[in-house]
């Protein structure tokens, strides 16, 4: 299964913003929803085609509320997630599966008491190797990884 994940914009509750829509109420109606990141929502589809599908129906409200928009293929890799661009990019075949892994946004994972972990600042890196550099603006207790196309880099 592909995964779906919104992180909302720190000045909204995402959860909140999507649900008292109609539009991303239907969107989403069908699917059972996470919050796997404060303030994020999260969700699995059967495809990287129906993932992308359901961001393009949302597309409205990613652009008013949400930081970023992830997206985690298996088959692409089990613990690394991509961004909605570079997942648009391997759905329309501009992109080999095994060119995604060079240009990545490293998010910290800080823990909280009152409920899930929050996603902190990301970090540009780029993979020269097997190993990636360790996450280094602040204190975290665990890193997201997220491949991203070289435009979303700066490369």
């Amino acid at each position: 299964m592909t995964q779906v994940c919104l992180v909302g914009d720190g000045e909204v509750n995402l959860r909140y913003e999507l649900l008292s829509r109609e539009t991303a109420r239907d969107a989403l109606a069908t699917y059972d929803l996470r919050e796997p990141f404060a303030n994020s929502l999260a969700v699995e589809t059967v495809s990287l085609g129906a993932a992308v599908s359901l961001l393009n129906d949302l597309d409205w409200y990613l652009v008013r509320f949400v930081d970023a928009a992830l997206v985690r293929e298996p088959s692409i890799s089990e613990t690394e997630w991509l961004s909605r661009d570079l997942a648009t990019a391997v759905r329309d075949d501009a992109v080999d599966d095994e060119e995604t892994d060079r240009f990545l946004s490293v998010y910290g994972v800080v823990e909280r008491e009152d409920g899930p972990p929050k996603l902190v600042e990301p970090m540009l890196v780029t993979r020269t190797g097997d190993s990636i550099p360790e996450y280094d603006l602040r204190d975290v207790s665990d890193t997201l990884v997220v491949r991203v196309t070289a435009d979303e880099f700066g490369a």
